[in-house]
């Protein structure tokens, strides 16, 4: 069973930045396409970004392109989220998830508030 632990969410002000960290325990982080998603309250959650397993391709929703990376380092069977240019809007708790096959999200982790004040 695949572990995921989210961490580096916070408060932060308008225009700021904060880069979130998702640890894979249990099997290697390169086996899966991996995915940030956020759900704001009252929301549907939402895919934010992924990197695919085999290509490395990535993928932004529209609201965010250009202002967030998506990363990982298979070394360190972590995958990471850098934020930039943050808006109040992108206020939420942000998870990762990992994909083993291509046909469903299978993994997630718990979760980490982002908060950005205007």
């Amino acid at each position: 069973q695949v572990q995921l632990v989210e961490s580096g969410g916070g408060l932060v002000q308008a225009g700021g930045s904060l880069k979130l960290s998702c640890v894979v325990s249990r099997r290697t982080i390169s086996d899966y396409t991996m995915g940030w998603f956020r759900q704001a309250p009252g929301k549907e959650r939402n895919l934010v970004a992924e990197i695919n397993r085999l290509s490395g391709r990535t993928y932004y929703a529209d609201s965010v392109k250009g202002r967030f990376t998506i990363s990982k380092d298979n070394a360190k069977n972590t995958m990471f989220l850098q934020m930039n240019s943050l808006k109040p809007e992108d206020t939420a708790v942000y998870f990762c998830a990992a994909d083993r096959d291509g046909l469903r999200w299978d993994y997630w982790g718990q979760g980490t508030q982002v908060t950005v004040s205007s």
